[in-house]
């Protein structure tokens, strides 16, 4: 069990068939849709917290979860790769009886995940907002491919130590990043210090080209599904980047393209650049109806 540390103040635990996925809902209980947010990788529920505050102050209701293994989620089955989170993610929908329409919300590594998830629920989900997100397709530039399997390979030495117990020094100088506030902060460099949300985290991360794969054979989203594409960063920053991670709203009818000026990848979480991401939802919903 992964839920030492748990408090109740920070979500449920919800049992999806022999084991839990720790789930945070925020808003106003009858307001439809539902934004589903999927963190990147080594995330988990709390980085949403302010996005889910934000939210919630506009009349909307969201979810944010903890994947298997993260956070204060019981372990899944191997492989941890895009097939799994989805159906996890739709079991854990099921059990909530969550299933009215859907908006949803990914950061980083998400995007791969976005994929898979969104054509299996294609008939609910009414659009997508990408996070400084990763595509599938990412991979197959030789540029940016050097880098995923760089990262591929010290994330699965990470995973290796985590046992050592050395991240948990670790996450008191980068557990929050983002910019979280009370029990979001505390819960934050809890998990982040986790040698099983380290290990758990690693082994997703070593599913990166398959959970691409995954999401290249789905195929790119449908031309009229609404997509909103957020960055950190301006325009030229990171430039080369920001061209790919726009392909998806560029291939929209209905896409949308932010900017943020003086994000970085994860404070483009926090208090300072949330707002944006609340934009995009807002630009999703706008369109779809």
């Amino acid at each position: 069990m992964n839920a030492g540390g748990f408090h109740p103040s920070r979500g449920a635990l919800i049992d999806i068939g022999g084991r839990r996925l720790r789930a945070v809902a925020a808003g106003p209980a009858d307001a439809a849709p539902l934004v589903v947010l999927e963190c990147g990788a080594f995330g988990c529920a709390a980085d949403w917290a302010v996005v889910q505050q934000r939210l919630a102050a506009r009349g909307l209701r969201s979810l944010a979860y903890d994947r298997a293994g993260l956070g204060y989620s019981d372990p899944g089955p191997d492989p941890r790769d895009g097939r799994a989170i989805a159906e996890d993610l739709e079991a854990l929908l099921d059990r909530l009886d969550e299933d009215g329409p859907l908006v949803y919300v990914g950061h980083s590594m998400a995007g791969l995940m976005a994929r898979v998830f969104v054509p299996r629920n294609a008939e609910r989900v009414l659009g997508v907002v990408l996070v400084d997100a990763v595509t599938p397709e990412m991979i197959q530039v030789r540029r940016a491919a050097a880098g995923i399997h760089a990262y591929r390979g010290a994330m699965k030495v990470v995973g290796a130590w985590a046992s050592a117990g050395f991240m948990r020094p670790v996450s008191l100088v980068i557990g929050d990043l983002i910019g979280l506030e009370g029990e979001a902060r505390s819960e934050k460099r809890r998990i982040y210090g986790s040698a099983g949300h380290t290990r758990w985290a690693a082994r997703e991360v070593q599913a990166w080209p398959a959970t691409s794969a995954m999401g290249r054979e789905a195929g790119a989203f449908p031309a009229d599904l609404p997509v909103a594409v957020v960055t950190a960063g301006d325009a030229r920053t990171g430039a080369a980047l920001k061209a790919l991670q726009m392909v998806p709203a560029q291939r929209s009818s209905r896409g949308y393209v932010d900017h943020v000026k003086g994000a970085n990848h994860a404070s483009l979480l926090g208090k300072a650049f949330a707002d944006p991401i609340v934009a995009g939802v807002e630009h999703v919903l706008k369109t779809a109806r």
